[in-house]
């Protein structure tokens, strides 16, 4: 209810909803209040990739693929983009080969990311390409401790037999966020209790 003063303020209202109900996990919500603020700022890039984000929280993937698209079409630069739409399509194992690519040309822009990196490897293991996957996850790991990418990691371990290494990689990781999606269903989906 607060008075717009400013040209921004409408859209500064418009984020702060959004990540209350995206905190809220109300992700379809969320969503619609980013469609009908997108008829005000139809060219907003940062608009628009939140809302792919949400749509795809929300299972609307085509959707998500659209507006990601469309991000790479107004900010031809967007790391985010490029990665999400690679990522997105790494985590479905479909379209692995643009995956790669797209996930490839993120990495131009910002080579050292290690969450571009996770997504790298996540596409490489896809791919079956599990060595190079590996050695990947573990430059980003020690870049950057976080629990997906020790989700990520460990499954690759797993897979090439390195089970008690998995098992240390998903400790660290859970250690760093006991709650974290991917690391959840991968423990859950592996049958494995830390």
């Amino acid at each position: 209810n607060l008075p717009e003063r400013r040209p921004g303020d409408a859209r500064l209202k418009v984020l702060a909803e959004v990540g209350l109900l995206r905190d809220l996990k109300q992700y379809r919500p969320a969503y619609d209040l980013l469609t009908e603020a997108s008829l005000k700022f139809p060219n907003d890039p940062d608009l628009i990739y939140d809302q792919a984000m949400l749509a795809e929280k929300s299972g609307q993937l085509q959707e998500m693929e659209n507006l990601l698209r469309r991000v790479i079409q107004l900010r031809p630069d967007s790391a985010s983009a490029y990665n999400a739409l690679g990522y997105s399509f790494a985590d479905r194992n479909v379209k692995l080969v643009e995956a790669r690519d797209l996930i490839r040309k993120a990495l131009e822009f910002t080579p050292r990311d290690p969450y571009i990196r996770d997504s790298l490897g996540w596409v490489e293991f896809r791919l079956g390409n599990r060595e190079e996957a590996a050695k990947i996850f573990a430059e980003a790991f020690k870049a950057k401790p976080d629990a997906e990418i020790a989700a990520h990691y460990g499954e690759v371990l797993w897979s090439l037999g390195q089970r008690d290494r998995a098992i240390a990689i998903w400790r660290e990781g859970n250690l760093l966020n006991p709650e974290n999606e991917t690391l959840v269903e991968t423990l859950k989906r592996l049958r494995v209790k830390l």
